[in-house]
């Protein structure tokens, strides 16, 4: 099974809550850039969870925009900046015992980079910059993964 974990694109500063916060016209753009080069990669999602926050939304829609997505879609009230990653590692793991083959995951720091040594409990939990899309490769009968690849907007030629 693979995982893709994203981070949000770019967001304001000023909102009436972090929740709130909007992205940018950089974060949507950034979030294009990496749908367009999972879309020439090949990438097949099959299922997605995101955060409720509206900036890892509106991420999901500039996403959605390039790169075909399937249509369940759930909101995880866990994907918040400070929720619980071996929460989201476990619940990633009965989504692969269900059948899903390519999961779409988009939230925040720092839960990203748990999310991921969770799953792949060899690294230390990776940074994100905004856009960073991590490749897990989770074996759902060993319950471990391998971390496949990392790459940021910055890194994607224009």
């Amino acid at each position: 099974m693979q995982i893709f974990i994203m981070r949000h694109g770019e967001a304001a500063l000023d909102a009436a809550s972090d929740s709130l916060r909007p992205l940018t016209e950089r974060g949507k753009n950034e979030s294009t850039k990496m749908a367009k080069w999972m879309t020439k990669q090949g990438s097949n999602i099959d299922y997605v969870l995101v955060s409720p926050y509206l900036r890892a939304q509106q991420t999901l829609d500039e996403v959605g925009k390039t790169l075909p997505l399937p249509s369940k879609i759930e909101t995880e009230n866990g994907l918040t900046p400070n929720g619980d990653a071996t929460h989201i590692a476990h619940y990633l793991q009965v989504l692969g015992d269900l059948g899903y083959q390519n999961i779409l995951v988009v939230s925040h720091l720092p839960l990203v980079g748990y999310v991921v040594a969770s799953l792949c409990p060899s690294i230390p939990a990776p940074m994100f910059s905004t856009s960073t899309i991590a490749c897990v490769d989770f074996s759902v009968s060993k319950g471990t993964g391998e971390l496949l690849w990392q790459i940021s907007p910055s890194e994607l030629e224009e």
